[in-house]
């Protein structure tokens, strides 16, 4: 099992390399929630960390990723805003600003205590711009911008720590009908995206809302779902991605220059859940690291957590989050994948764009 999931991580990254060399793309942005989180919840007061075993366990030991080896979700290796080495030259290379519980709604993640919104990252983001503009100039800074790849990974928690959260009563869920609330995520994600652009950035990979009801936590929170995936939280995830892709295709029209790629992780990682066993892996439902509930999905993975044996061969690493070996085929197919996996182009091919 550590052979291939070393092999599986030394593929992806040359594959990486090969993508973003500096010569096509000089540095990688990256902005999100837990599904890339750095390590920027390690430096703030939250409950959402995972800077503690058995999390990192393949990849030496916690970072402050959600994962159980390293993150290759959009893109990789770049450093957390909040580390005290993102600073100096290495800006110049890209910063992630991703925070576990960050949401497009500012109230997104309450439960978690800290946490840093998207409007908070694209703060940050600010910050390291002047930081950029005051080292190499604003001509040179917005240049490197402009050739630069941005990802945003936003809208899981919006649904799974804000509008499902299970001390929302139903009644509060009424006075918000799910179309009021997904159209309330998009007009601000809307805004969000714009200011981005009006920072500077060009390439944007935007990443949509995957299967969530399919998430251990999720099927533990439903059993009348029984083995199946929870309706409700999927139908809003559709909803969601639906209305995504048509702000896409609008940003793209409407600001000039840009190119706004739309990646379908929905279905890259429903393809996984559905067919699990045609990608080498055991289960597709359950958590590696767990601790309670019929899909290991009650309790947040943790030092008293059990761990599968073969990590390899979970699509899921924890209540939460993809394994290790899940992200793998994700990055992979959104890399090199065709129209059906990422829209309009792949992530090789905007590179060289």
């Amino acid at each position: 099992m550590i052979v291939r999931t070393v092999f599986q991580i030394v593929t992806v990254k040359v594959l990486l390399k090969i993508c973003f060399a500096k010569d096509v793309i000089p540095a990688n942005f990256v902005f999100g929630d837990s599904l890339v989180d750095a390590g920027n919840n390690n430096y703030i007061a939250s409950l959402s960390k995972a800077n503690f075993v058995p999390n990192g366990i393949d990849f030496g030991g916690p970072t402050g990723r959600f994962t159980n080896g390293q993150e290759l979700g959009l893109p990789g290796f770049t450093p957390p805003y909040l580390a005290p080495t993102a600073r100096g030259p290495v800006v110049l290379q890209g910063i992630n600003y991703a925070s576990g519980g960050g949401g497009i709604l500012n109230h997104t993640g309450n439960i978690f205590g800290g946490r840093i919104n998207f409007d908070a990252q694209l703060d940050n983001f600010e910050n390291t711009r002047q930081d950029i503009i005051s080292t190499i100039g604003v001509s040179a800074t917005l240049e490197l911008l402009q050739s630069s790849l941005f990802s945003v990974t936003m809208g899981s928690n919006d649904f799974i720590n804000n509008y499902f959260t299970p001390i929302v009563s139903a009644e509060e869920q009424k006075l918000v009908p799910p179309q009021v609330f997904v159209a309330s995520m998009i007009a601000r994600f809307k805004l969000q995206l714009t200011r981005l652009y009006t920072l500077g950035a060009r390439k944007i990979i935007v990443v949509n809302v995957g299967p969530i009801g399919c998430i251990p936590y999720e099927r533990d929170l439903n059993p009348t779902a029984g083995t199946s995936c929870a309706s409700r939280p999927n139908q809003l995830a559709q909803l969601f991605n639906t209305e995504l892709r048509s702000l896409i295709k609008e940003l793209t029209t409407s600001l000039k220059g840009s190119i706004f790629v739309y990646a379908d992780v929905y279905r890259i990682v429903d393809d996984m859940i559905q067919n699990y066993r045609a990608y080498g892996f055991d289960s597709g439902s359950f958590a590696c690291c767990y601790i309670a509930g019929s899909f290991g999905g009650l309790i947040p993975c943790g030092p008293s957590s059990k761990v599968c044996l073969d990590r390899s061969k979970y699509v899921f690493w924890d209540p939460f989050h993809p394994s290790d070996a899940a992200n793998v085929i994700i990055a992979k197919r959104l890399l090199d994948g065709d129209s059906n996996d990422v829209f309009p182009i792949n992530i090789r091919q905007l590179a060289n764009v």
